[in-house]
């Protein structure tokens, strides 16, 4: 039987497959649906039962009571604050809602859901030991034995009962076309043996997060912190139904969302990449003297080359020169919106273009 250390170029890191030799190159074939990437950093919970549908619609920020079967969303799990702690994808099979999570939130998750049960008619499993997650289009999917319906991400479309703030059109996210699919063992395995005698072509995380970024598309298991608003990363768009049932936090997205503004607001960063130096979460963010911001994610997209998520204060200027203190000195960046300082209060905004993305000279 192959591991994933037998397939050529494999980089492995304690968060699986990194990247296959080539993160640029993988990119480009993952985006056209000319490889998979086996996702090592993301976990799958079930919840069986009756009542799982009503009963995680009123724990989380999302309307599932009537999710139909095959549709996929997401929801947030927030603090009485209003702060996200948890997240996960969502699709539900008419029998069972399985729930795609980060690595690093599902045991937590696991365990914060199996204490809300009560006497509820729902059951809760991690099952990280018996199935696996696997990314890539809906078409390189599609191909794929699975043991759930395939989860379609909804980002950046606007769900029912959700708000964008991001003014920008058309959304860098339109253009990615991503699903991630739940299999077991046996189907895993039959990957990994494809892989190694060159029948299938995989990709490495760093490719899948490039993507990501470049879409601006939040994760909690890299841009949240013990602060996150839902807002504050442009969220409302496909996790939270503004109009749905009492659940934990909602007093505080709705003030936010029709009173107020989020404190802080999440920019993208297009970062010099002359001296290929690059930041890692948590470097700060400056306008001149001012600490604005820090870091959540980063990457190298094939087209825009170094590019990063960060969040900064509301009040943080547009427009003006920043720059990111790395470990290894000052790194000049320039950022383009994302949230906007006056998001919230309901305003009512006008759609701007999106900037050209710089292209990348590297070929594949």
């Amino acid at each position: 039987m192959s591991t994933l250390t037998d397939v050529p170029g494999a980089v492995i890191d304690d968060r699986g497959l990194r990247h296959v030799g080539s993160p640029v190159a993988e990119q480009r074939r993952l985006a056209s649906g000319r490889a998979l990437a086996p996702l090592g950093d993301r976990r799958v919970i079930s919840v069986g039962g009756d009542d799982r549908r009503s009963w995680l619609d009123s724990l989380s920020s999302q309307a599932l009571t009537h999710l139909a079967p095959g549709v996929s969303t997401e929801m947030l799990i927030l603090d009485p604050q209003g702060r996200v702690e948890h997240a996960a994808s969502v699709i539900d099979d008419g029998e069972t809602a399985w729930l795609i999570v980060d690595a690093t939130d599902a045991e937590a998750l696991a365990a914060w859901l199996t204490r809300m049960r009560f006497r509820l008619r729902v059951e809760v499993r991690e099952r990280s030991e018996d199935l696996f997650v696997v990314g890539g289009t809906r078409e390189a999917v599609a191909g794929l034995r699975t043991v759930a319906p395939v989860w379609v991400d909804p980002w950046p479309e606007v769900s029912p009962g959700g708000w964008a703030y991001a003014r920008v059109e058309p959304h860098p996210g339109a253009e990615r076309d991503w699903a991630e699919a739940v299999v077991d063992a046996a189907e895993f395995e039959r990957l990994i043996d494809a892989a190694v005698r060159g029948e299938l072509s995989l990709a490495g995380l760093d490719a899948v997060e490039a993507l990501r970024v470049a879409a601006w598309r939040p994760r909690v298991g890299v841009d949240a912190d013990e602060r996150l608003l839902p807002h504050e990363m442009d969220w409302l768009r496909t996790a939270v139904h503004l109009s749905k049932g009492c659940y934990r936090g909602q007093e505080t997205v709705a003030k936010v969302h029709n009173l107020g503004h989020p404190p802080r607001r999440v920019v993208a960063l297009q970062l010099d990449g002359s001296d290929n130096l690059l930041p890692v979460r948590g470097d700060e963010v400056l306008a001149g003297d001012n600490v604005v911001g820090t870091i959540t994610s980063v990457a190298v997209h094939h087209e825009e080359g170094p590019i990063a998520l960060a969040l900064v204060k509301r009040t943080a200027a547009d427009g003006v020169p920043l720059v990111v203190m790395t470990a290894d000195g000052p790194l000049a960046a320039s950022a383009e919106t994302i949230v906007p300082a006056d998001a919230g209060a309901t305003a009512a905004v006008p759609r701007l273009p999106r900037l050209g993305r710089r292209r990348s000279s590297t070929q594949e």
